[in-house]
């Protein structure tokens, strides 16, 4: 990288606006503004202790999970970005019960963000990394005003998606539908920096990333695929595979980006009627159609996760998702038992 000229963020997105009007002016700002707002909670994340910011907040989110004070702060951080700017009509968050139309005193744009403002919570106090999730859709054009159902859109119709995963370094990985780009922030100018471009996932691997103590609630299928991984170079694999699982959703994805591996959160029978745990709208389809743009998959098991129609906003999912000749593995165990 030395010899050449560093592309800032702000530079790659003109220019990808400028060549096949790849991206519209709108999204292009309203991408530029997520950038900024991730920026402010890397910051808040790297204060930790300093800041005053870690620890429990005295409240529970719309999933009834604990809420971390930085849960909070990063919600309030990307509403408060994305609120004035006059590109979006509304947002979503895991955090909030409902949507966040923009209110009437700002212009109201044609897109629609959805975030995980912070995911992998159980991680901010321990120091492992954690990071933003967001995916933006258009809002219909035929309806008045913006409601709930305006956002039950399948993943396929995303037309941007990535996260901000605050580790050792800060790291934006972004699509906007033609391949997958990374860019590294740098804290000197403070500004993001094109760090790779067109990441592919090898289509092998011998790497999973499962909650292992869940094994007793799962499907067979799924027993099946992990008890023959287990088995290593002696098994019907006939390889010896590594296991990984960080819990937080964006380390786990982006290890895979960077080397391959397969990530599942499969359906359990401790909460039968949910059809997983991960959320569908902020969690699956962004990292799903990350995934696939880097020549990967990724399936609930039965079908392609992007196909999936959303019914409501909160909606859970089964996920699993990575190198693609795993996944289709895994996909195929599942229709041999259906």
């Amino acid at each position: 990288m030395a010899q050449q000229q560093k592309i800032s963020l702000t530079r790659y997105l003109v220019e990808q606006q400028r060549a096949d009007g790849l991206i519209p002016g709108q999204l292009r700002l309203l991408l530029e503004v997520v950038a900024r707002a991730c920026k402010s909670i890397s910051q808040a994340v790297n204060k930790g202790a300093l800041g005053g910011v870690l620890g429990t907040a005295e409240s529970e989110n719309v999933q009834g999970e604990i809420q971390k004070k930085l849960d909070i702060i990063a919600n309030e951080v990307l509403i408060e970005a994305n609120e004035w700017g006059g590109h979006l009509a509304a947002m979503a968050s895991e955090e909030m019960d409902s949507i966040y139309v923009v209110p009437n005193r700002y212009p109201q744009g044609e897109y629609l963000l959805m975030f995980d403002p912070l995911d992998g919570s159980s991680n901010i106090d321990v120091n492992v990394s954690i990071g933003t999730i967001f995916s933006v859709l258009k809002k219909p054009d035929d309806t008045p005003g913006v409601q709930e159902a305006d956002f039950l859109q399948a993943g396929t119709q995303q037309v941007a998606a990535g996260y901000c995963i605050y580790g050792p370094q800060t790291t934006l990985v972004l699509t906007v539908g033609n391949g997958v780009d990374m860019f590294t922030l740098d804290r000197e100018q403070g500004s993001f920096v094109l760090t790779q471009q067109d990441i592919q996932i090898p289509a092998d691997t011998k790497e999973f990333a499962i909650n292992m103590s869940n094994m007793r609630h799962w499907d067979e299928p799924m027993k099946r695929y992990i008890d023959e991984c287990l088995a290593g170079k002696e098994g019907p694999r006939g390889k010896d595979f590594n296991m990984r699982w960080i819990a937080s959703m964006v380390a786990d994805v982006h290890r895979i980006l960077m080397r391959g591996g397969v990530f599942m959160y499969p359906w359990d029978k401790r909460e039968p009627e949910k059809a997983g745990k991960l959320r569908l709208m902020y969690e699956a389809n962004p990292m799903s159609w990350l995934v696939e743009q880097a020549g990967g998959a990724a399936t609930n098991g039965k079908q392609r996760i992007l196909d999936l129609k959303p019914t409501k906003l909160h909606e859970r999912v089964s996920v699993m998702l990575g190198s693609r000749n795993e996944v289709e593995r895994l996909t195929q165990y599942h229709a041999e038992k259906a």
